[in-house]
Formats: structure tokens, sequence, C-alpha cells
């Protein structure tokens, strides 16, 4: 049976060091210029959902770099470094670094994916209560809205809302490190709490499974639970091609 421990930052593989950089860098922006020129990079480099006036292709890419916040990053950051500095060890940089970049796209797909079928429904729901389909647009890309005599407010603002929240944070990537983690080390000790010894298989299975429970009975949550899934479910299917081929390791 294994243990793992990770090693200090001055051995950390060259892309597991830089990302911690390129994070630190990007959250460090992210403040002097809310401070300085309040600007708030959030509102121009986090992902947005298509459709919305506020939504770039590169969104896909710069959302991985921007955080809501210390706590963020700092969980984000130190499960990259416990359990990338490992995989990049073996996979090398090249692959870690098309490992990362997919898990954290495909984790933004899935999250849109999931709002798009969330939006229909709203719509839906709008539409039935006698908006038309020109009132929402307009809604959306004027940023206000006006509610019609007998109806509710909550439905057209939730509707709204998933155009303007920005969607950040490199978690989508991470977790797809936790899943590849599992399977490459599944006997692994991992110390819950530093503490509480666990298998890194049953951590992964135990936490995917929490990220769908919370995915589907908290809709309204400022936690893209879906995003964690999708890094989960993209980092599966790319190992399991690498396998396929052989080229795994």
């Amino acid at each position: 049976m294994q243990q793992f421990r990770p090693g200090g930052f001055s051995i950390l593989p060259p892309v597991v060091k830089n990302l911690l950089i390129i994070n630190g860098l990007f959250f460090l922006a992210m403040i002097s210029f809310e401070a300085a020129f309040r600007i708030n990079l959030i509102q121009q480099l986090g992902l947005f959902m298509p459709g919305s006036p506020k939504f770039e292709p590169y969104q896909f890419i710069t959302h991985m770099f921007m955080h809501g916040g210390f706590s963020h990053l700092f969980f984000n950051m130190f499960a990259l470094w416990m359990f990338g500095n490992v995989l990049e060890n073996v996979w090398g940089p090249k692959r870690f670094l098309t490992y990362y970049l997919i898990t954290g796209f495909g984790a933004a797909i899935l999250h849109l994916g999931v709002s798009f079928v969330e939006i229909q429904m709203l719509k839906s729901e709008l539409l039935a209560a006698g908006y038309s389909a020109s009132d929402l647009r307009q809604f959306i890309n004027s940023g206000s809205y006006q509610v019609l005599p007998g109806t509710s407010e909550s439905a057209l603002t939730e509707y709204l809302v998933r155009y303007f929240i920005p969607t950040v944070g490199a978690s989508g990537a991470v977790f797809g490190i936790l899943l590849a983690f599992g399977m490459l080390f599944p006997n692994s000790m991992i110390y819950l709490f530093f503490a509480i010894p666990i298998k890194a298989k049953y951590f992964v299975m135990m936490y995917g499974a929490l990220e769908l429970f919370f995915g589907i009975t908290r809709t309204g949550s400022n936690i893209a639970h879906f995003a964690h899934l999708g890094g989960m479910i993209f980092g599966f299917l790319l190992i399991r091609y690498w396998k396929s081929k052989g080229r795994l390791y």
C-alpha cells in the first residue's frame, strides 16, 4: 500500500509550478485592476453563457485562471500542488498540460450545457406567462427588464442571471486531476483533514457522488457542481482513450 505526501515547491515540475505562478499573478492583477482602475477583470475574463452580450470565445481559457476570492484560489492551487506534482512526474509536462486544459475545457462545456437546458426550461415558463422571445432577447441585450402584470419576477430574474453571472476558477481541471490520481494510484492513501486516511479511489468516488448530488439538488448554488463533474468525466474519457492506445504512460 502506498502513502502519498507531496514534496516541496522547489521540486515541483515545470507545468505545475508555472500554473501556480500564473494563477497567482491573475489573482493579483484582479485585485490591482479593481483597486487602481475600478476594472473588474472577472467581468472580462470569466466565462459567460454564449448569447450573453458579455460572452467572448477566449473566456473558455481565461476563466480557468480567474478566482472569486482567496479561499477559492487557495484550495484549487493546494489540490493542484498535491496531485498535479505526481501526475506531471509520471506523464511529463506536455501530456499533463494537455490533460489539464482538456479537462478544464470539458468542465466548461458540461456546465454550459446544463445551464442551457435550465435556461430553456425557464424560457418556456416565461413564454407561457406572456413574454415574447423578442422581449427576452431585449432584456438580455439591455441588462434590464420589465415585469408583466400578474407574473412572477423570480423566474425572469433567474433567467437573466444565467446570462450575466460568469463562471470562474480552475476547479474543473483540478477535479480532472483528482480523478486521474485516483485512477492511476487507486490505493494511495489520502488524509482527510490531515488525519483520516482513505484510499484515493474511494475519495474520488465519494467526491464525484457528492458533486452529482449537489448539482441536482442545489440548482441555485453559486458553485458550478456540473463543471466539477465535467472535469472528472472528460478526464476519465481521456485516460481511457490513452489507455486503449497504450499511451497512458
